[in-house]
């Protein structure tokens, strides 16, 4: 007698639970733990890392990442506006400014103006301008293409309304429809800001004091006279600790707003 869809559907999902529960049984008696405590779980080593970690790396990862998006998100306003204008050479410039910050990796940026921009220009940057403007540049290529998005998810009647009541399409644009728009794009906001501080581990290849070290560059400088592999461990535990709430935010954010999503080209 042939099964009905449901049937067959329950029968394929308990064999996937089979399967995962075979897979976590062969992992748990194949692996050796005791080698896996020792080296990844030396509490000896892991203690000799605070307070360094918290009072140093971990600070300076959330200034970067904090300074880093605040330029972000404010250049980022900009350029969106500028793709969205009347005026062709304002939408050429962002448009260029957009594809070239998102076609070219983060880490060539951040030597650009660790190297080449000093060099150039003769210009002396302290270690938090560096990062900042490096973040900063290469996050609002891509929260500019978000607010872009945001803005015209926001229905043409909004500014029709405005306009009919006698408000130019400038203050309509920024006291109407941008506040509308930051609503919907908080979510996608908030994913930005994950990223930029997974990206300021990029500080590594800069030479930096020790009083200026994030969690990437800390933990590397940790683990070369460390016996065990155990700074990795807790720096990406660590990590977790910054990104983790982000993403819960993002998620209740999303649904304050309704699940309402935006496209981003």
């Amino acid at each position: 007698m042939a099964l009905s869809k449901r049937k067959r559907a329950t029968y394929f999902r308990q064999a996937q639970y089979g399967l995962l529960i075979v897979i976590a049984l062969v992992v748990a008696f194949t692996a050796n733990w005791s080698e896996i405590g020792r080296t990844f779980f030396n509490v000896k080593t892991a203690g000799d890392m605070f307070p360094d970690l918290v009072t140093v790396a971990l600070k300076n990862t959330i200034l970067y990442s904090v300074f880093g998006f605040a330029l972000a998100l404010a250049l980022g306003l900009v350029l969106a506006l500028m793709k969205m204008s009347s005026v062709a050479p304002y939408r050429w410039i962002a448009t260029g400014y957009i594809e070239f910050f998102r076609g070219v990796p983060a880490l060539l940026v951040f030597l650009a103006f660790t190297v080449a921009v000093p060099l150039a220009f003769q210009l002396k940057f302290t270690d938090l301008s560096v990062v900042s403007l490096a973040l900063g540049l290469v996050g609002a290529a891509y929260i500019a293409e978000t607010i872009r998005a945001g803005i015209q998810a926001v229905p043409k009647g909004q500014i029709e309304a405005a306009r009919s009541l006698g408000m130019s399409r400038g203050r309509a644009m920024v006291t109407v429809v941008i506040p509308q728009a930051f609503r919907i794009i908080l979510p996608p906001l908030t994913n930005e800001m994950i990223l930029l501080v997974k990206d300021s581990s990029l500080v590594y290849i800069i030479g930096l004091s020790r009083d200026q070290y994030e969690l990437l560059k800390f933990g590397r400088e940790f683990l070369s006279r460390s016996p065990t592999l155990t700074p990795i461990l807790v720096v990406g535990v660590t990590y977790l600790i910054i990104t983790l709430p982000l993403g819960y935010l993002s998620r209740y954010l999303e649904r304050r707003s309704g699940g309402k999503k935006v496209a981003v080209v």
